[in-house]
């Protein structure tokens, strides 16, 4: 079944109750390897996307996708906001008109938003950041989508790549950012970016029902 657009209000509005409540875990994951506010940052951000949805609520997809990004852009500091903006932003321009996606539409939303990540914060895997989550749960959606699974399968499916990649930021050496800074220091340490972005995955799933 597709996507619609009230189960993306619904999953804004469970990111935003979600980053409420992990507030204070993500800030402290970030204050082991960066400058203990991505727990914050990621709580403002989307209470200001809240207090933006109802201007757009009744637009299509794409300019509610498109909305969230800039939200995210002028209200989140460090690089979280770059990042995520970034990732909302490249999604929404695909889909103007939208009201719902398909799997295909889902996939290539999945795609567009790694690689407005990409593009802005040019990671390799391996350089401790939300690229190494999002990487291979790309890899895991377009291979599903491929397979003609629908979104709600093609999140299951991604869901237990995305918790395997989490975990394996743990050992590494950030390469990027502000915990590059560390060296050594930043191995055991879980990265806070790809936290925050297996709550996007399991939220949705959470909408879709």
């Amino acid at each position: 079944m597709p996507v619609s657009k009230a189960q993306f209000l619904a999953w804004l509005g469970k990111l935003d109750a979600v980053y409420a409540a992990k507030k204070e875990y993500l800030t402290d994951l970030d204050a082991a390897i960066g400058d203990a506010d991505h727990g914050i940052n990621m709580h403002r951000g989307f209470g200001k996307v809240m207090e933006k949805l109802p201007e757009v609520a009744d637009k299509d997809i794409g300019t509610i996708l498109k909305t969230v990004g800039m939200t995210l852009m002028s209200s989140v500091g460090g690089a979280s906001g770059p990042l995520y903006g970034t990732f909302w932003m490249k999604a929404g321009m695909l889909f103007p008109g939208k009201e719902e996606l398909d799997a295909a539409d889902f996939a290539r939303l999945v795609a567009a938003g790694v690689d407005g990540i990409r593009q802005r914060g040019r990671p390799e895997r391996g350089d401790k950041t939300m690229y190494d989550f999002w990487a291979p749960v790309l890899d895991a959606i377009q291979e599903r989508a491929a397979a003609g699974d629908d979104v709600a399968a093609m999140v299951q499916a991604a869901l237990p790549v995305g918790e395997k990649a989490l975990a394996a930021t743990i050992p590494l050496q950030a390469r990027k950012g502000r915990a590059s800074y560390l060296g050594e220091r930043s191995i055991g340490h879980q990265d806070p970016g790809a936290t925050s972005s297996l709550y996007m995955l399991e939220t949705l799933r959470d909408a879709l029902g």
